[in-house]
This record gives C-alpha cells, structure tokens and sequence, in this order.
C-alpha cells in the first residue's frame, strides 16, 4: 500500500496503467513463446486462456470473496487444466492445422461466455474490484521471468528445443514429444491465465469480445517481433508494440495506419525479430573474457 501511494506520487496515473498493461501483456507473450517460439508448436487460440483465467479470477473475487492472489492462482490453475485437456487431442496436429484447431478453440470458448449468465454474457461482467497494479505486476512478471529463464536451461527446456527442430529426431533419442508439449502448453496457459486474472482487476469490466481471435494474433506479434524463442525478445516485442499506439495517440485517425506501417518495415528489416538470434550467452561470456584479458 505504502509503495503504490509513493509510485503515484511518482509516476502519472496514466503511465502507471500502461506500464501495468505492458505487464500483464508480458505475462501472456512469455508464456506463448514458451509454446511457439521454444517448443515450436503455432496457436492461435491464446486469448481464449486468459479469457478463462480472466472470468475464474473475477467470479470469485466479486461473487466469493476470495482473496485476489488465491483468485490469480485459481485463474491460472483453470486455464493451465483446460489447455491440458485441449492439447491432449489437439497436440497431435501439427503446423496450420493445429493453429487452425486452436482458432477454432478460442472462438467456441467466446462464443460460450458469451451465453453464459455467470459471466454477463453478451452485456459483460461489471463490478470487479481493482486490485492489480503496478507493485503486483511487477513482482509476478519478474517471478515469471525468472522461471521461464530456468525452464530453458533445464532438462525440460532443451527437450523442447529438440522438438522444436526435429520431433522424429528428438523421439529417436528417448523423448516422449507428446508429453513434452503437453506440459509446455500447460504452463504456457498457466501464464496466461494469471495475465488474464491480472487484466480483469486492471480493467474492472469484461466483455467475451476482448477475447476474440484478434487478441490472439496480437500477442502472437510480440512474441515474432521480438523474436521466436527469445525471452528479452518477448520481453522487448511486448513493450514496443503495447506502447506504441499511445505514444502516437497525437496522429488520431492515422495512429493504427502507422503502427502498423512500423510492424510490416519491421518484418522487412528484421524479419527473425528485434532478438531473434541474439546469445545473450555467448555475447556475456565473450565480454567477460574480454575483461578477464584486460585484467590480466
């Protein structure tokens, strides 16, 4: 409480709700790089995971009473069983075709909250209390950060790498590929669903269409503009792309004409991302032997 009065004093209340926003958003990218751009399985249906964790943190803060975290964790947890359940079948896809099968999920699970009566339907759920902020957002994007970080360099992280490149090859070599996604694709809706739990305590009101399939392919452009498979990438592709069209709100009409011009002379240029390819690795290791070499 002491820390959000000092940042308001701090930071414009404006630029606190973007930087939230840029978050939230990083939550989501980094769990679908997780699926896409590490274990190179193509979804297009991610919105519908944070829909899922945005509706379970919000129906039981506002009608239970829970406390936002067990609410957050709820959130993920339910969308972390529904992505298990969908890429049970669904994993067995590959290419267009899953990314196809995915879509298809994303709109039924909208088009279901929006004939629901629990969840508002079509008029949407009002009355959620603000409690995410930028204390809070910046703690779990870090806790985040930090996991994805470790689930890379670890056993598990490399498996997915393999399966990424060659999933005949990295079967041969004793790996249940199908296991390996499913577990990835379960803690990527992990992610997303506590993104989503985060964004309805952001906003206070939610509405299915803020789940549509265009929310999808817009967290899949942050994650390709930073860089499939980087997590700085993800980090970086997130950042640019959420702050941009308030930073060119002064343009009006033209701002959306222009953010996308950025995106398509972003794809020419730099068409594996911002760091896509870039060993922050090596790039550490070959400064510190430089150094070690001056030092010496």
């Amino acid at each position: 409480m002491l820390m959000e009065q000092w940042l308001s004093g701090l930071i414009d209340p404006y630029y606190q709700q973007v930087l939230t926003l840029v978050g939230i958003y990083i939550i989501a990218a980094l769990g679908l790089n997780l699926i896409t751009g590490l274990c190179g399985q193509l979804t297009f249906g991610h919105a519908a995971f944070l829909s899922i964790g945005a509706y379970t943190a919000a129906i039981l803060t506002r009608d239970y009473h829970l406390p936002f975290t067990a609410a957050l964790l709820a959130g993920g947890l339910m969308a972390a069983l529904w992505g298990v359940l969908i890429g049970l079948p669904v994993l067995r896809l590959t290419g267009d075709y899953l990314g196809i099968a995915t879509l298809g999920f994303g709109e039924i699970v909208r088009v279901a909250f929006t004939n629901m009566k629990v969840t508002g339907g079509a008029i949407g759920l009002a009355g959620i209390s603000r409690a995410s902020n930028l204390v809070n957002v910046t703690l779990f994007v870090v806790l985040a950060i930090a996991a994805v970080v470790l689930l890379e360099n670890s056993r598990f992280g490399r498996a997915l790498k393999a399966i990424r490149e060659d999933e005949i090859a990295a079967e041969s070599m004793g790996i249940n590929a199908m296991w390996y996604k499913v577990q990835a694709f379960g803690i990527g809706c992990f992610l997303a669903g506590i993104s989503g739990g985060f964004y309805a305590h952001l906003m206070q009101y939610l509405n299915p269409n803020d789940f549509s399939f265009i929310k999808s392919f817009e967290i899949l452009s942050f994650v390709v503009l930073g860089g499939l498979g980087s997590i700085p990438g993800a980090i970086l592709g997130t950042a640019v792309l959420t702050v941009a069209p308030e930073f060119l709100r002064f343009m009006a009409k033209y701002r959306m004409m222009i953010y996308g011009l950025l995106l398509v002379v972003m794809m020419i240029f730099r068409p594996h991302g911002l760091l896509g390819g870039v060993d922050f690795r090596r790039l550490l290791r070959r400064r510190k032997s430089k150094s070690l070499a001056l030092g010496g």
